[in-house]
């Protein structure tokens, strides 16, 4: 429930502050005093777009702020937020000339986005815009949706998953087949590549090893040469290291014990003699092992150019030509299973198929049930608002599946008894529409879980006795729900159990409203102003309590 709203410098209301308590409260005023900035001002706090002209002329900003009380789910939203929920909870909204603005909630700054998602579980605003919207197919299977309640919205929420599967499935498969020429082509590519490759079948790291064999071929000549010729100058030549290191070890080891030092140098010269001889038998032995293998020079070219002409292709690199048939692997396998693929999504797409169709099946026959009821409670409020012999008839028609299910919901209208029912954007006239509108609002209000609910002006186009069922209804509305309505029908407006009314005054430069609450006297004077004009004529006066008494006494 709303406890209060504080209006500042929002359109022609400078300040303003409306004390909101249960029960059924009205807001009344002349035409362009700014009544409807009360509606305007709860729309901002329901995260509706924020226009900088609402900024009063001459203001830096308009601030709305209310004071509501929070379900546990709403004050759960806020403290995730970031904002702070005590007894109760402050929404606020400030707006800048400049066209900023900025949402709160419990204290923090919030996203609009945010006070919509409260206001969802909050407040349930109808308005006569919803009369129009109210002939579109869309909004009417809405409706009777609303009114179903959770025997179509449980049904909803298993139908909606199923719908989307199937129409992943069928898209999925929509795709496999439109494009199965493209799979082919992609497919011939890979395999294609996949031959050049294993008819070559490079290793890691093959064309680096390949480089060395190349060079040892192609020099294989001089490398033998090479290492025999310092084979035979290390140990055959008596000019050899061999030799001198042979003379130097004669000469040191008989006098070599009487000092450590040459002792250690003559340890050195007999190693060296060692690995010199070491050295020479090797390079022999590598001087024999050299292949002089002309053939195999060229096997190794031609085998070097295979790899060079894989790189080119797949490449830069051998690991990448390597890493391009594993993922070329990969890719023919998941194509070549997308023949299975298709026999499996075909045959998920049955089931979902059939598990769609049956839950959009129950979906009609709910909202077969609903239609019926509904029809037959707003023509009970169409009697009480002087259109005795109207009918309704809401038809649930068959059609496609969709996100809603398979089922058309059409309105059709007749106002009289004579007439034969016809859809109702073209059965009803201005007047009979709002009060088609009001009833079904009504009947539907009752369902709605939000415990405040606002009627913005849709009393539109109806007067005397009809206005008073008017009256009535909201009245009967507001013992289970707290009731706001913005009303021009002193018939209405007698029955609220508390009025506002917002008075205009210009002193020929600002134009200003204010927001008053208006107790007895005062309300037979609105009341009066309301009937004849004239806040201070006897017989509308007279009227006024009598209005008065019949409220209180219905």
């Amino acid at each position: 429930m709303w406890q209060s709203l504080r209006l500042a410098s929002l359109g022609v209301i400078e300040e303003a502050e409306l004390d909101l308590g249960p029960g059924f409260t009205v807001i009344t005023g002349e035409t362009g005093a700014g009544k409807t900035m009360v509606v305007t001002a709860l729309g901002l706090l329901r995260g509706e777009r924020a226009d900088s002209a609402l900024v009063r002329r001459g203001a830096d900003r308009a601030r709305i702020e209310a004071s509501v009380v929070a379900t546990p789910e709403v004050a759960a939203l806020v403290e995730e937020a970031g904002g702070q929920v005590d007894d109760d909870l402050v929404l606020a909204r400030v707006l800048t000339s400049q066209g900023r603005s900025r949402a709160l909630a419990g204290g923090s700054t919030v996203p609009a986005g945010l006070l919509s998602r409260l206001a969802d579980s909050l407040v349930a605003v109808h308005g006569q815009s919803d009369q129009q919207r109210l002939v579109r197919p869309q909004e009417q299977r809405g409706a009777l949706d609303r009114y179903a309640g959770s025997e179509v919205s449980d049904l909803l929420a298993l139908y909606q998953p199923d719908y989307e599967r199937l129409r992943e499935l069928k898209a999925r498969l929509h795709d496999l087949r439109t494009h199965a020429g493209e799979r082919l082509q992609r497919l011939d590519l890979l395999r294609h590549g996949l031959d050049e490759i294993d008819a070559v079948d490079p290793q890691p790291g093959e064309d680096e090893e390949l480089v060395q064999r190349e060079n040892r071929l192609a020099h294989a000549e001089a490398l033998a040469a090479a290492a025999a010729g310092a084979s035979v100058a290390l140990s055959e030549d008596e000019h050899s290291a061999a030799a001198a290191l042979a003379a130097a070890k004669s000469v040191v080891d008989p006098v070599a014990g009487n000092d450590p030092r040459l002792e250690a140098l003559a340890e050195r010269l007999r190693r060296a003699a060692i690995d010199l001889t070491d050295i020479a038998s090797e390079l022999a032995a590598y001087a024999a092992d050299v292949d002089l293998d002309p053939a195999g020079l060229a096997t190794v070219q031609e085998r070097r150019a295979a790899l060079t002409a894989l790189q080119r292709r797949y490449g830069p690199g051998l690991d990448d030509v390597i890493a391009w048939a594993d993922r070329a692997r990969a890719e023919v396998l998941e194509l070549d299973l997308d023949d299975t693929a298709i026999e499996r999504l075909e045959t998920e797409a049955d089931a979902a198929r059939d598990r769609v169709v049956e839950l959009a099946g129950r979906l009609t026959q709910a909202r077969t049930r609903a239609a019926e009821q509904l029809a037959e409670e707003v023509g009970r409020e169409l009697a009480d608002l002087a259109l005795p012999s109207a009918r309704l008839e809401v038809r649930v028609l068959p059609g496609e599946p969709g996100p809603h299910g398979a089922d058309d919901v059409e309105i059709w209208f007749a106002a009289n008894s004579g007439a034969e029912p016809r859809p109702l954007a073209r059965a009803a006239s201005g007047g009979e529409l709002s009060r088609l509108m009001l009833a079904i609002e009504v009947v539907l209000a009752g369902r709605d879980p939000v415990p405040t609910l606002v009627f913005d002006e849709v009393d539109a186009g109806i007067g005397g006795r009809t206005a008073v069922e008017v009256g009535r209804r909201l009245a009967r509305l507001a013992q289970h729900a707290q009731v706001i309505a913005v009303t021009h029908l002193p018939q209405v407006a007698a029955f609220a159990d508390s009025h506002f009314v917002v008075s205009k005054s210009d002193d020929g430069t600002v134009t200003s409203s204010s927001v008053l609450r208006l107790e007895h006297d005062s309300r037979v004077d609105e009341l009066a102003r309301m009937l004849a004009g004239l806040d201070d004529s006897a017989a509308a006066q007279e009227h006024a309590r009598e209005l008065l008494e019949l409220a209180r006494t219905a």
